[in-house]
């Protein structure tokens, strides 16, 4: 697609699209590659900042702090020299008492081989970090071209009881006093300015810098043509000199120049969006403090209007009873005592008000026009012709990638600009929600720069501000107040598979009656139905179809009248090409346009009573997570995909927290939702009594037979019941593979439950997954190969594995997989140009699937047990490798004590409902299990003198000295008539092989008068092969009792098929 070939990074129709986090460039690319998606717009600022400090022309160490990786900024540089990428080396720290002291001795003369040779340090940490890291820098040495510290500083900080994100400053603010002299500290807020600045942390040589910039929302951004500058120190540069070089002045001045009120504000969200109101009203200025140290009195004074009286400083403080540095620097800067200049005032703004000032920029701006000489009228910050587009959903939605592609449509537009930040609830509701917001503007816009956090505000009770509403997850609508965002008049979409009358219906009262009040446009769309048809079973491309439906649906709604079916198609050609997955775009265009419905909600009644629609209160969107894709595909987001181990502590921690709603634990024997939450089936944890071998040593078969303790777990079985065993991979292949794949095998990783739409997950290692969950060396199917060719660096090994996924190639995979038997593994070895991410991975081989052994069992007799009887497979391959059945292997190698995940699959292998029916079982191998059950049950009844029908069994196997499985206990069946007549057929014991069959034979006429005649039920258990000879062994047993003819014996032996009194299970 055309898109997919401009960009050369991910795309919304490749599979890392599943991921939540917005695509970030691999370095694997050449510098002028990333130069190139930098400049397209298809990346951040925070990843520009991090690339700037990792490459070894800047830094010679990084060191990455616990906090600065849970803000969302660290992953990226982590997973870059993980992977051999041209970078820094990097270590990593944890934030607790003394923090910084590392740093302090690598830099520390006579105490370090740093200090000795030279380095550059580069620290990430957070406002609270470095708090608590100011202490331990008054020790630092000073700075010198060749050993010094940059600290890279995302203002992102957890407030409140809800852990809401903000950029507050406030944490750091009241140590900057204890800072000592030898630092820069440089505040940026645009997303250029922030690439700017971290560059020029770099080319300072004579002083330590920390440098901190908006990750809450600015950097975040993608849409920005931001260009990575080539780092290079220049010896003997000013801070002065840098900052005019880059365009920049340690203070900013905005608004009337003949202002008599002035605001001073850190750099940040809040200053971008005063500075925006400054330039719409008169009245007033404000000055934006770039510089904190060295703290320049002439630079501040020589920014300010002659005509300033009042001069009202906000300082970000932690409570209303901390002084503010800022304040104290502004009042020394403008203190004469020879004539009187502007009065200062200390506004203190506390981290709830930097939230509420923040989530409404009307209250900001209303704050500030209470300070003013005169009240002004309060603007829009919108600028001319500008579309805000909002988009609610979940991390786990099959539509998540859609504004990325909305995105992706408007990035290369020559006139339009398109800007993308993405925020994640992940505490209001189980598996979290996602909040893109897109804001599109004529590029010839010169209005000041205003955060996307103050032009599309998600603020609780909203007037309505955004001009598109999308709810990509129905389900939100009933617990979430999405729709508060809309502007009146404004189309909303709402993807859902429900009708519309059926949508209309379950509306909660409030959100139907916010509709009719502000006459939004709901509109319904059955994206997965559209494409049914169209992607043949495929479910990744149904995904991508599906949601190039909903595009195309949004475009409809975007275009607004103008819109016509050819002028869509045009809108959305140039990104996504002629076709998509084969399918015509005309076609798809036309499915968008029949498929989308506009709702007409019924009127309410005249006198509602509103008692009778008391409903949960929606709840409020908040920013409380930060997602980041990492070069190996992988997705670090708090609590979501690759985690920490601080993320297991709190699902252990508090568990009521993580527990899925609805979900209790009562007792014991009921389903843990920890236990393989990913399994629809009920799930069992027993533990393995007895492993033991039935087939001698030196025997070329390993039969064995196993117990299973299932005491206080709530396991029931009937009898001919099968017993699924979830196994486990060999961990020794798996920390080799892991090895070779550059995993970390202790790493987190969070997957959702399938069909809980992210509402559910479970987190185990990456080492867990793939041991317990991930059928990586299972076999592929020729999906796997398609998809995962879209993740081939090598143009040969994509073709190559896009053949073998062919109908062309069918041949090719018939080989790999019957002959040479291929894994997952395998195939990912053989093209080493092949690494998803291991979370893509994970969803591209898909769980191992449980295998099912008939229980040998009868519970009624053993009591809480229950027993398996279990053949080793292995095999070598043409090429000589050795391989072996995945779950025979995980359950010979049991050991006694071991707990072993367990379900229960029903069988038709089932007793006959009258005890006296006659019952023939024919059984080989480890086909005598569901018999051995049988046998069991048929000598309690007997013990308990309820009369039981005749009972014949027969069992076939190679040798009786080595394969007479479970003899002892036949023989003694036999001798106690729990078994009427035994024929035992040993294939290689006599000159002449002999079979079940042929002992069938023997008994033919009194099998035929038991089936015929008495109403018998027939079993057979074991491989397929004799079933045919079988068949025709009783076919020829009724022709010669019953006196019919070959046909209708046949016949007879179907229709007993129908009554389940000829019963298969072969496999």
């Amino acid at each position: 697609m055309a898109s997919a070939a401009r960009s050369g990074t991910s795309t919304p129709f490749s599979a890392t699209t599943t991921l939540s986090a917005p695509p970030t460039p691999k370095l694997k690319a050449t510098t002028n590659d990333f130069q190139r998606i930098a400049e397209a717009g298809a990346t951040t600022a925070s990843t520009l900042i991090e690339y700037i400090a990792s490459r070894p022309a800047s830094s010679s160490s990084l060191f990455v702090y616990d906090l600065a990786e849970q803000a969302g900024f660290g992953s990226l540089t982590k997973s870059w020299a993980h992977t051999g990428s041209e970078s820094a080396p990097v270590v990593s720290l944890q934030t607790r008492a003394g923090a910084g002291l590392s740093l302090v001795g690598r830099l520390s003369q006579g105490t370090s081989r740093d200090a000795a040779k030279g380095a550059v340090l580069t620290a990430y940490t957070t406002p609270s970090g470095l708090a608590a890291m100011v202490q331990s820098l008054t020790y630092l040495p000073p700075a010198t071209p060749t050993s010094r510290l940059v600290i890279q500083v995302p203002t992102v900080t957890p407030v409140g009881e809800q852990f809401a994100l903000s950029p507050t400053l406030a944490p750091f603010t009241p140590t900057l006093a204890l800072l000592p002299e030898g630092f820069t500290v440089l505040l940026s807020a645009t997303p250029q300015e922030a690439v700017d600045l971290a560059t020029l942390s770099y080319q300072l040589t004579n002083t330590h810098v920390i440098h901190l910039f908006d990750h809450y929302s600015s950097t975040r951004e993608t849409g920005h043509v931001a260009t990575p500058p080539v780092v290079l120190p220049e010896p003997g540069l000013t801070l002065e000199e840098g900052l005019k070089k880059a365009g920049y002045a340690a203070f900013e001045y905005a608004g009337d120049q003949n202002a008599q009120a002035v605001v001073v504000l850190p750099n940040g969200p809040l200053a971008l969006t005063a500075k925006a109101l400054a330039s719409r009203v008169s009245g007033f200025g404000v000055v934006i403090a770039r510089v904190l140290r060295p703290w320049n009195e002439d630079a501040l004074r020589s920014v300010l209007p002659s005509s300033v009286q009042k001069v009202h400083v906000f300082d970000d403080v932690p409570t209303e009873m901390t002084q503010g540095a800022l304040y104290l620097d502004v009042f020394a800067a403008l203190l004469n005592p020879l004539e009187r200049g502007p009065v200062v005032k200390a506004h203190r703004i506390v981290p709830a008000r930097t939230q509420e000032f923040l989530s409404d920029p009307t209250a900001f701006f209303t704050y500030i026009s209470d300070l003013l000489p005169q009240p002004i009228a309060i603007p829009s910050l919108v600028a001319p012709n500008q579309k805000k587009l909002l988009f609610f959903s979940t991390p786990e939605s099959a539509l998540s990638a859609l504004p990325k592609m909305v995105e992706a449509v408007f990035l290369p537009h020559k006139s339009l600009s398109s800007r993308l930040l993405t925020d994640y609830d992940v505490f209001s509701k189980p598996g979290g929600v996602t909040a893109d917001r897109i804001v599109l503007s004529p590029k010839q816009d010169d209005s000041p720069f205003v955060p996307l956090s103050a032009v599309l505000p998600l603020s609780s009770g909203s007037a309505g501000v955004a001009d598109f509403v999308a709810v990509l997850d129905p389900a939100l609508l009933k617990s979430h107040d999405v729709l508060s965002h809309a502007a009146p008049g404004a189309p909303v979409l709402v993807a859902t598979d429900s009708t519309a009358a059926e949508l209309a219906a379950s509306l909660p009262f409030e959100v139907a009656a916010l509709i009719r009040e502000r006459s939004l446009h709901l509109c319904t769309l059955d994206a997965k139905a559209l494409v049914a048809d169209l992607s043949k079973g495929n479910a990744h491309v149904q995904k991508v179809l599906a949601n190039v439906i909903v595009l195309l649906a949004f475009l409809r709604l975007y275009l607004g009248r103008a819109a016509t079916e050819d002028l869509v198609r045009k809108v959305a050609l140039a990104d996504l090409g002629d076709s998509v997955q084969g399918v015509e775009l005309a076609e798809l265009v036309r499915k968008s346009w029949n498929g989308l419905v506009e709702i007409e909600l019924p009127s309410p009644e005249a006198t509602p009573d509103t008692s009778e629609h008391a409903s949960t209160p929606l709840k409020a969107f908040e920013f409380n997570a930060i997602a980041v894709e990492t070069a190996e595909g992988d997705t670090v987001v708090n609590g979501a995909r690759l985690g920490s181990w601080h993320d297991a502590a709190k699902h252990i921690l508090f568990p009521s927290a993580f527990t899925p709603a609805g979900v209790t634990i009562t007792s014991p024997e009921e389903q843990h939702p920890a236990l393989r939450p990913e399994l629809p089936e009920r799930t069992f944890l027993i533990t393995c009594t007895v492993n033991r071998r039935l087939t001698p040593l030196e025997y070329d078969r390993n039969v064995f037979h196993l117990e299973f303790d299932t005491r206080g777990t709530g396991l029931k079985y009937e009898i001919g019941e099968a017993l699924g065993v979830h196994g486990w991979n060999d961990s020794g292949e798996v920390l080799d593979f892991c090895e070779w794949y550059g995993v970390d095998p202790d790493r987190l990783v969070t997957l959702p439950v399938p069909g809980t739409d992210g509402a559910r997950v479970h987190t185990r290692t990456v080492f867990q997954a793939l041991q317990q969950q991930v059928d990586l060396f299972g076999k592929p199917t020729k999906t796997f190969y398609t998809e995962l060719a879209e993740h081939a660096a090598r143009v040969e090994d994509k073709y190559a594995l896009r053949f073998i996924g062919s109908p062309e190639g069918a041949a090719t995979f018939k080989k790999l997989s019957e002959k040479d038997t291929v894994t997952f593994a395998d195939i990912l070895k053989r093209y080493e140009s092949v690494r998803p991410g291991i979370e893509v991975l994970c969803e591209l081989v898909g769980d191992i699937k449980p295998r099912h052994y008939s229980i040998a069992s009868s519970q009624a007799v053993v009591g809480d047990r229950v027993d398996l009887l279990v053949v080793s497979v292995d095999w070598v391959t043409p090429s000589g490798s050795p391989r072996y059945g995945q779950c025979t292997r995980y359950l010979a190698g049991l050991k006694i004590g071991q707990k072993v995940t367990v379900s229960i699959k029903p069988s038709v292998m089932k007793l006959p409902p009258d005890h006296k029916q006659p019952i023939i079982m024919a059984g080989l191998g480890t086909g005598a299990a569901p018999f051995r059950a049988f046998l069991q049950h048929r000598a309690l009844l007997a013990s308990q003198g309820v009369p039981v029908g005749p009972t014949y069994y027969y069992f076939g196997s190679r040798h009786q000295s080595q394969e007479y499985l479970y003899g002892e206990e036949i023989e003694a069946f036999v001798l106690d008539r729990t078994i009427t007549r035994a024929g035992l057929a040993f294939s290689r014991d006599g000159p002449r092989k002999v079979y079940i069959q042929h002992r069938m034979r023997e008994h033919g006429a009194d099998l035929a008068r038991m089936l015929w005649d008495e109403r018998g039920v027939f079993y057979l258990c074991g491989p397929t092969w004799p079933v045919p000879d079988v068949y025709e062994a009783l076919v020829d047993a009724l022709v010669g009792h019953a006196r019919v003819s070959r046909e209708e014996a046949g016949a007879f032996l179907e229709g007993l098929k129908e009554e389940e009194r000829y019963v298969l299970e072969v496999y």
